[in-house]
């Protein structure tokens, strides 16, 4: 297996400092009423809109010290979790009784003000805790795959989100997970890459690894309009060489076998790494993702060669993990699912690689890591104390003036199959337990 120094694994120390999960800044995001009721228009015409406005200022108080950028953009984000932040269709901003609702934001410091930044930070995502009453799904599981030594997982930490609208007193929104956002700076910020002018994709559902229908690539131009593989570039030349490229990978991919394609993927894909990332994923119960439901990942390939490159598989979106179960692709228990069929054979990065004697063993060997109950990763006493450590930094900023997810309970997403699970519990329902037993019972 790859051995990299433990400086080498970790991003950029500006990265690391912002995302300080032990620190929870207040935010302030200011907005004149004309621009925010452009974004509700742009809602209401389109609700999977991209559309940017214009923010006076977002402001970031932290250490005693604040930190300030004028003139960033900010939009909604989100899939099925989208809605309007304010009010009814066809409303504009009201300065009396307004009804708030929280919404997961993009804000992108530089899109008006080409030096925008916070800290060195350019872009966030943040995202309110949808249907996770534990408040901290995610940013555990972003945490576990950098401390293992993932380096291709993005950082994240908290905030108290405020927002004002005019000249109206700022609404507190309430507590907010702090996203890096997977562009540009964020393979600057991983020399590990070896490159970092190689082409970006984001891999949206339907994205199998096996179709190469030339409908299903597009330049992704903050239209609303999502495609299964759309190019994270500001350049539109660069669609044709990276299509050509994607398409060469899912051809070989496709079309090798024996030596041939053991010989290519070693070449190509750093095989390690992804097998301990997926290792990690089957520990974290992360069903919605390339190999079960055909969703939820990037790919980036270090060069702008057709045929000389690494692909790395970037991870992404885990809200849906730690017990919070729903039945999809193979899976109706993600605590107890076989992790050498985590996923459905559509989906052939994964099960073809693990056909591959050399492969499967190195696999085995990092799902031995999470296979006790006190290993230092997903053990049940040490993951109780990060998460009741967490939780304790939060509890008092929960509340919110918008009335919604006012309380950290230990339960997982109200729409899942299996609600028994408990994060914090040490019984027969604790989901590291039970993931841990399962793990074990599947090694060969």
């Amino acid at each position: 297996m790859i051995v990299i120094s433990d400086d080498a694994l970790t991003p950029s120390p500006a990265v690391k400092r912002f995302f300080d999960d032990t620190a929870l800044p207040a935010l302030t995001i200011s907005i004149s009423e004309s621009e925010w009721n452009n974004l509700l228009e742009a809602y209401d015409k389109d609700n999977h809109t991209h559309e940017y406005v214009k923010c006076r200022t977002v402001t970031l108080e932290r250490d005693g010290g604040t930190l300030k950028c004028a003139d960033a953009g900010l939009r909604l984000r989100g899939n099925t979790s989208r809605r309007r932040p304010e009010g009814h269709s066809g409303d504009k901003h009201s300065q009396g009784d307004v009804r708030w609702r929280r919404v997961h934001y993009g804000l992108h410091l530089h899109k008006f003000n080409e030096g925008g930044n916070l800290a060195g930070i350019r872009r966030i995502n943040l995202k309110y805790a949808k249907e996770d009453p534990t408040y901290i799904r995610e940013h555990f599981c972003y945490d576990l795959l950098t401390r293992y030594g993932v380096w291709t997982a993005p950082q994240s930490s908290w905030c108290r989100l405020s927002l004002r609208v005019g000249d109206s007193p700022a609404v507190y929104m309430g507590v907010y997970m702090m996203t890096e956002s997977i562009d540009r700076q964020y393979v600057r910020n991983r020399p590990l890459f070896g490159a970092d002018d190689g082409f970006l994709w984001k891999c949206n559902w339907g994205a199998n690894l096996r179709d190469t229908d030339s409908r299903l690539f597009h330049l992704d131009d903050d239209s609303s309009k999502e495609y299964v593989y759309d190019l994270k570039s500001d350049d539109a030349a660069d669609l044709v060489p990276a299509t050509a490229q994607l398409k060469d990978f899912i051809s070989n991919l496709q079309h090798l076998k024996g030596d041939s394609f053991r010989n290519w993927i070693s070449r190509v894909c750093d095989v390690d790494l992804l097998l301990k990332m997926y290792a990690a994923n089957v520990a974290l119960g992360h069903w919605d993702d390339y190999w079960n439901n055909k969703n939820n990942f990037y790919l980036y390939f270090n060069s702008r060669d057709p045929f000389n490159y690494k692909v790395y598989m970037l991870p992404y979106d885990y809200d849906n993990t730690l017990g919070t179960s729903h039945n999809c692709g193979v899976q109706h228990d993600s605590g107890r699912q076989d992790p050498y069929r985590w996923g459905i054979d559509e989906c052939i990065l994964i099960s073809k690689i693990l056909q591959v004697a050399e492969f499967r063993d190195i696999y085995t060997q990092y799902l031995r890591d999470f296979s006790t109950v006190d290993n230092p990763w997903t053990g049940v006493s040490q993951s109780a104390e990060r998460i009741r450590q967490w939780q304790t930094l939060l509890a008092p900023y929960v509340p919110n003036d918008t009335g919604e997810d006012m309380e950290i309970r230990d339960r997982p997403a109200s729409w899942g199959n299996h609600s028994e699970y408990r994060l914090l519990s040490d019984d027969s329902k604790n989901w590291f337990r039970v993931k841990a037993g399962s793990i074990s019972s599947y090694l060969k």
